[in-house]
């Protein structure tokens, strides 16, 4: 057969395909790899879901993504993997990334693992739901089968997907796909979020353009979020309009369950949340527990007073407002506040310039030479302090990660480091290091000198 007839493949583009059974994660690391561009996925055990394919960037690279979806084992035998559509997309594969979780090997995975052996030369394992340093001493069980590219990931926090990427380039021979450069600026994701009737929709079409359609619909719901794509001084953005999200007593409808769970979800794909407020009610108590999930998995948040023209307009009165929000909720003293009026259009060119900046910060990198010389002046000004084992210790840190970003500082003794010179080194990198838009991780991590 033809072993791109199934499926629509671009010929000039190389072709990652990820495998593994069911809730591994496969969804998650399929859309943290194309910089969730594509709907969140749900597959069920055992239920045959159809081939999605995206593009993705790799480097300065395209390629084709395939999930192949959920492999389950059932009485009639190993479904859906073993089937010539599963084995042609494998074939037509330059790599393969069977995924397994790291907590369990099931017997749906030993068959796996024997049945894709053969494709070993361009197979990589990501061990799935390693998502603390702890975890890795659980890889053991999988090193033993004996397969000489294993890297533990977590899909959902972004722990080891550099790694992942890098290892895929030297997988794929780049010189025989000419017209596979991608472009240098890729799309940042925006969803738009909040209450119902705070003006999301209203200000995903000023966005787009007040004749410009939704140009498509993320699969799953009767109306559930919609996406648009716009360019805003040679900048390309995509933009996630979401289902109102209401107090959970008010959620009573399926269909709105749902969508209001998919709306929360498209924090995971996006880089940055817009999330909406009416500037008459201020910040409610719904509002907080939105911003503070946003804030845990580390995306940019910008808090849009929208209906900003109806506000009395005294002086001083954005100030008060922001004053309040800092007080009330000190968790996202890092997020800009930015009045607008959709419906007017005003303030919708300052919003999407701090937009840029968020988006620029998330996906800043400081070098480590830096990092530390910036700590050791920190450290001078303010010595640590010391209890009764002694004076704590910071030998160097590191940023590991960034979108979300993460730094770790290695220290003599975790336990009962005192929390207020955490949050003063926190500042520090967040004034000096131009971290002062985003939510940052600041992570200790034990180490002996001689180490």
């Amino acid at each position: 057969m033809n072993d791109s007839s199934f499926l629509n493949i671009k010929a000039d583009y190389p072709v990652v395909s990820i495998v593994g059974r069911a809730n591994v994660g496969k969804s998650t690391l399929f859309n943290r790899l194309i910089k969730k561009r594509r709907s969140i996925t749900d597959p069920t055990p055992g239920v045959t879901r159809d081939l999605i394919e995206e593009p993705m960037v790799l480097g300065d690279r395209l390629v084709t993504l395939i999930d192949t979806g959920g492999v389950s084992l059932d009485e009639e035998g190993f479904h859906p993997l073993v089937t010539e559509k599963s084995r042609g997309v494998l074939e037509r594969s330059d790599a393969v990334i069977l995924l397994l979780d790291v907590h369990e090997i099931t017997p749906e995975d030993e068959t796996l693992i024997e049945w894709i052996r053969p494709y070993a030369d361009k197979l990589l394992v990501g061990v799935n739901k390693v998502d603390h340093e702890n975890h890795e001493r659980l890889l053991g069980e999988i090193y033993a089968y004996g397969f000489s590219r294993v890297i533990p990931i977590s899909a959902e926090h972004g722990r080891g997907i550099r790694k992942l990427t890098d290892t895929l380039k030297t997988l794929i021979d780049f010189s025989a796909y000419e017209g596979a450069v991608a472009e240098d600026d890729q799309a940042a994701g925006i969803s738009v979020m909040g209450k119902p009737n705070t003006g999301k929709s209203t200000l995903v079409n000023r966005l787009l353009g007040e004749d410009a359609s939704i140009i498509s619909e993320i699969p799953g719901t009767t109306r559930d979020v919609v996406s648009g794509a716009f360019t805003y001084r040679g900048k390309r953005y995509q933009v996630f309009d979401t289902a109102g999200i209401r107090r959970r007593g008010k959620v009573d409808e399926h269909v709105e369950y749902y969508s209001v769970n998919r709306a929360i979800k498209t924090i995971d794909y996006c880089d940055v949340v817009m999330l909406l407020i009416d500037a008459a009610e201020g910040l409610s108590e719904q509002d907080k527990k939105i911003a503070s999930l946003i804030t845990r998995k580390g995306k940019g948040l910008i808090l849009v007073l929208n209906k900003w023209d109806l506000m009395s307009g005294t002086p001083n009165q954005l100030r008060a407002v922001k004053d309040r929000i800092r007080f009330l909720f000190p968790i996202v003293s890092f997020a800009p506040v930015i009045p607008v009026s959709a419906k007017k259009g005003e303030g919708i060119d300052a919003l999407l310039k701090t937009a840029d900046r968020v988006y620029a910060q998330l996906h800043k990198r400081v070098e480590t030479s830096a990092l530390n010389d910036a700590l050791q002046r920190w450290m001078e000004a303010h010595e640590l302090p010391r209890d009764r084992k002694g004076r704590f210790k910071i030998f160097y840190a590191t940023q590991v990660q960034a979108n979300p970003v993460e730094f770790v500082l290695f220290v003599n003794r975790k336990e009962k480091f005192p929390r207020d010179y955490l949050g003063y080194i926190t500042n520090g990198i967040r004034r000096e290091l131009g971290f002062d838009l985003v939510p940052l991780s600041l992570t200790l991590r034990e180490r002996k000198r001689k180490e």
